[in-house]
Order: structure tokens, then C-alpha cells, then sequence
């Protein structure tokens, strides 16, 4: 008789194993709280299930896992109508970083999401630099909009100002 995790079990066509488990929270590129997914048995065993993010599916977990839904979906409506105001506050939000730069306006470094994020916080607005999208790093002085996605389906733009980083030159004697 096979053991309790060999019963999930199955193969995909390159021969590895995954396994059939549902969704207790939203994963990125994975699915949403409910989803039934198949994963590799190594993704399920190492991170999924240790870190309670899915369970096995079974008609029990189904029914706790669609309360589960009700309440988040509450939370979540509380929640989007608090990060709407955050959002329009932002909108009309900009920040500007000073860094250090040539004469033709290119960076000693570049312009990342955490320097973003911090921009922002100084500003106020209480931002992690996850949430902050961008597609390169910034390595030119000038005016940028920034994409800020606060979560899957609620984002905007904000604008970012990088201007040269003045520095006072010793005086020649």
C-alpha cells in the first residue's frame, strides 16, 4: 500500500513527480487562495507545505478553505478601500533623489527600488521597494514615473526626480 504522500502522486510528461494541492494563500504566478494546482512534489514538500501556503485537496479542506474565502474576501474589501485613499495620495506624489553623477547627467551607481522606497517613506508614504515596479535601474539624471503596485490589482504612478548630487569642490590655493 502506498504511504499518504505517494497518493497525490503523479507525473507530468517528463517524468517528474508533482502533486495536486490547493491554494491557501495568493502566490504569485501560482494561483489565488482556493486554486487547486499541480506543482513538483519538491516545491509542495520544501515550501508550499511547511510554510501552511497549501494543503492536499480533500472535500474537509475544500469547505474550510471556501470560509477562508468569505473572510478574506471582507478583510480584503476593508483593506482596498484604506489603500485607494494611499493610492491617490501617491498619485500626485513625487520625490527627488540626489545622487552622484557626471556632467552629462550619467549616475556613479543607478537608481534602484529601495532608494525609491526610501524617497518616498522620507516623503511620507509608507512604501516597500517590492512594491515599487520598475524595468531596468535608473543610471540618467532626469524625470521618471514610476510604477507603484500596491497589490495585484490596485496600482499607479508616481513621479521620481533624479537630480545631480551637488558637491563643493575644494578651493586651489
Amino acid at each position: 500500500m502506498p504511504s499518504v504522500a505517494g497518493m497525490h502522486d503523479k507525473f507530468d510528461r517528463g517524468g517528474i513527480k508533482i502533486m495536486e494541492l490547493l491554494l491557501k494563500k495568493n502566490i504569485d504566478k501560482l494561483g489565488r487562495i482556493g486554486d487547486v494546482v499541480n506543482v513538483s512534489k519538491g516545491y509542495a514538500r520544501n515550501y508550499l507545505l511547511p510554510k501552511g501556503f497549501a494543503t492536499y485537496v480533500s472535500p474537509a479542506n475544500l469547505k474550510l478553505i471556501e470560509k477562508e474565502k468569505i473572510k478574506m474576501a471582507l478583510q480584503l474589501k476593508e483593506e482596498n478601500e484604506r489603500l485607494r485613499d494611499t493610492l491617490e495620495k501617491l498619485s500626485a506624489a513625487s520625490c527627488t533623489i540626489p545622487v552622484r553623477a557626471n556632467e552629462e547627467g550619467r549616475l556613479f551607481g543607478s537608481v534602484t527600488p529601495a532608494l525609491i522606497a526610501e524617497a518616498l517613506a522620507k516623503e511620507g508614504y509608507p512604501i516597500s521597494k517590492e512594491m515599487i515596479r520598475l524595468d531596468n535601474p535608473i543610471k540618467m539624471c532626469g524625470e521618471y514615473s514610476i510604477v507603484v503596485a500596491i497589490n495585484a490589482e490596485m496600482q499607479t504612478t508616481c513621479k521620481v526626480l533624479v537630480v545631480r548630487e551637488e558637491t563643493t569642490q575644494p578651493e586651489e590655493i
